[in-house]
Formats: structure tokens, C-alpha cells, sequence
């Protein structure tokens, strides 16, 4: 663990220009640039020597950020019992406030947390890709505005994140059209419950694929 841990400093302190490279194959000769924090080696390759996964499968992490986010949390998780204790802890779940068995608040906390404004900004990010996470993100702005969508979708990159280094979970992206066709499903399964609770059946227009209340 001391050697892994060590391995993470000499990565970050070279991500952040202390003069510090990674020995071995990754080491490269240092280029000038006009970008002072640019890696001078290929951050995805020597993160995944270092964990044994590629954090970058999970849309919104690219190599730095993914980076920065295990020097902020480390990669040893087992502080947190489960996802929902570390979305919890930064401050991208639901805090409900709940009096007389009813919910009468479900904002998140305010966080001054760095982990937390990274993966607000893979959120971000990831709203503007053809993947389900970015289908997620758009349905959300549309119908809850911009805010909440980035913390919605920053908490599902979190658990994603959680579940790739506590227990290895390799993420596959199904696509934006394999997340709308879920929703749709969901959706059509709702309206079809309430219908026979008010004594309806819902019955598939011909020639359409989207069902009619009869």
C-alpha cells in the first residue's frame, strides 16, 4: 500500500509540475509549453499501472481529472461502507429533511469539498456526450434545470468511481439510445399502472408505437 501510495504522489506531484517524473518506461523528456500544468507522460497508463484499472471507461474522468480526484480520496475506499455513504459525504445525495414522516426538503448540502467540484465538472463535461450518462444529463436540465442535472449525473459518476476502485467494476457505456429507450420504458409502464388503477387500459394506436388511453 506505502508503495502504491508513493507511486500516487510522484504521478500527482508531476501532474502538477513539481518536478517530479514517474520513472521507468513512462518518463519522457519534458517539453516547453505554453500550458503549465500540461503531464510531460501519459497520465492514463501510469494510473492504470498503479490501480489495475482505467478510470477513463467512466465518461467524464479523463486521465488528469481522474488524477486529481484519487489524490483527493485516495484509493482506499473502505472508509465508506458503500456509495451512498460516500455521495453522502460529498454532498452530491439528497438531504432530506424529513418532520412528521413527510419530506420537507431533499436539497443537497452545501460542499467546499475539491473531489465534489471535479466531479461536478466530469459531470459537466459528459453532458455534452452521446453516452446514457450524457442522455441522463440533458433529460434532467430540460425538466429540472441545469443545476440539478450536474449534480444528479456528478453523483452517478461517483458511484461509478466508488464501485471502480472498492470493487473493481469495469464501467461499459450502453449508449444515449439504450438510456432513452429505458426512460421510455419506464415511463410507459407507469402511465399503464395508473391507467388500470382509474379503470383504463392503454391500447397502441395503429400504426403507432405510442399507446391510447381506451
Amino acid at each position: 500500500m506505502l508503495d502504491c501510495d508513493r507511486k500516487l504522489e510522484v504521478l500527482i506531484a508531476a501532474l502538477n509540475n513539481r518536478g517530479e517524473r514517474p520513472a521507468g518506461k513512462l518518463s519522457k523528456p519534458r517539453i516547453k509549453t505554453k500550458q503549465v500544468n500540461t503531464p510531460t507522460f501519459d497520465v492514463r497508463t501510469a494510473l492504470y499501472g498503479v490501480l489495475g484499472i482505467d478510470l477513463t471507461e467512466i465518461h467524464g474522468l479523463g486521465p488528469s481529472l481522474a488524477l486529481k480526484l484519487i489524490g483527493e480520496c485516495g484509493t482506499d475506499l473502505q472508509a465508506w461502507p458503500s456509495a451512498t455513504h460516500f455521495t453522502s459525504w460529498l454532498c452530491l445525495a439528497p438531504g432530506n429533511k424529513i418532520s412528521g414522516g413527510k419530506v420537507l426538503s431533499s436539497r443537497t448540502r452545501r460542499s467546499s469539498s475539491r473531489a465534489a467540484a471535479l466531479l461536478r465538472l466530469a459531470a459537466t463535461t459528459v453532458g455534452r456526450s452521446d453516452t446514457a450518462l450524457g442522455a441522463f444529463y440533458r433529460r434532467l436540465a430540460s425538466r429540472a434545470g441545469k443545476s440539478k442535472a450536474v449534480t444528479a449525473t456528478a453523483r452517478k459518476i461517483a458511484v461509478l468511481f466508488y464501485n471502480a476502485l472498492r470493487h473493481g467494476m469495469s464501467y461499459k457505456d450502453p449508449g444515449a439510445d439504450y438510456y432513452e429507450e429505458q426512460y421510455r420504458s419506464r415511463v410507459l409502464a407507469n402511465l399503464q399502472r395508473r391507467a388500470k388503477s382509474l379503470g383504463f387500459v392503454l391500447q397502441a394506436i395503429s400504426g403507432d408505437t405510442n399507446p391510447a388511453v381506451s
